[in-house]
């Protein structure tokens, strides 16, 4: 079941240094919404206080509230590894597991989370989440090799096959094609679109003809300065954000002429 996100004037600090400040968004389940904005606007900042991933920095903090289906993520008593489990992240640069094969790094968080599976149900849940991913025929041969011997784009589908195997709600993605080739690109976009039927999607992008490409909504950020906090400029659908937006600072974004 995936999830809708509610966040209420978020602010997301680093020690004393305001990092993100006043976000507030609704973030609907089924759906692909990407953050934009130039380098440093705090958009990954804001996307690691959804699954409580910026915490694990020393001296991060944040104020305001994340809901998830109208439960504060953040609320008392909350166990983070919980918040992670329901909603997973993918990262930048591919990293699978240097020293597992190929199935124990899709299976290395069911195994975090102490769930104890029969032989037979993990060969299905390594199956299930590599034919989720779109990686199965490729790998089912090799599942005993070590995942690093994948190429770029496989070991990025790999990580995408390890996040979903826990049966989460929301997948976070932070620039997770920055590291790929276009080939690479376009299976995981493919992949982003198939994805989006089950689960909550939210990706951060610099690549604009991606944001327009797979999301369905988009959220510009934007940064008045050096040391000054990131803001949530306008966040509407990903079609009105790319031929109509509301602010002149998002159209000067879109369409290259700072950024």
């Amino acid at each position: 079941m995936s999830k809708r996100i509610e966040v209420n004037d978020l602010n997301v600090y680093y020690s004393s240094f305001l990092a993100v400040e006043g976000v507030s968004m609704n973030i609907e389940p089924r759906s692909v919404t990407a953050f934009i904005g130039p380098s440093g606007c705090g958009k990954s900042t804001f996307l690691r206080t959804l699954n409580r991933m910026h915490e694990v920095i020393p001296g991060a903090r944040v104020e305001g509230e994340v809901l998830l289906d109208g439960d504060d993520l953040y609320g008392p008593g909350v166990d983070p590894v919980l918040v992670r489990r329901q909603v997973g992240m993918v990262f930048q640069r591919p990293n699978p597991f240097p020293t597992m094969s190929i199935r124990e790094n899709v299976l290395a968080g069911v195994n975090l989370n102490n769930r104890k599976l029969s032989k037979s149900d993990t060969d299905d849940l390594a199956e299930r989440s590599l034919s989720g991913a779109n990686l199965w025929n490729e790998v089912k041969d090799r599942l005993d090799k070590p995942g690093s011997g994948l190429s770029g784009g496989q070991q990025q589908r790999l990580c995408i096959a390890r996040a979903i195997a826990v049966s989460p709600e929301v997948l976070l993605m932070d620039e997770p094609c920055s590291a790929l080739d276009p080939i690479s690109t376009l299976a995981i976009e493919d992949l982003i679109d198939e994805l989006k039927q089950e689960y909550t999607i939210v990706i951060v992008t610099h690549n604009m003809q991606q944001a327009s490409r797979v999301s369905d909504r988009t959220a510009f950020f934007n940064i008045a300065g050096t040391g000054k906090p990131g803001k949530l400029i306008e966040f509407d659908d990903t079609k009105k954000i790319f031929s109509t937006p509301a602010e002149k600072a998002t159209e000067d974004y879109v369409s290259g002429r700072f950024g």
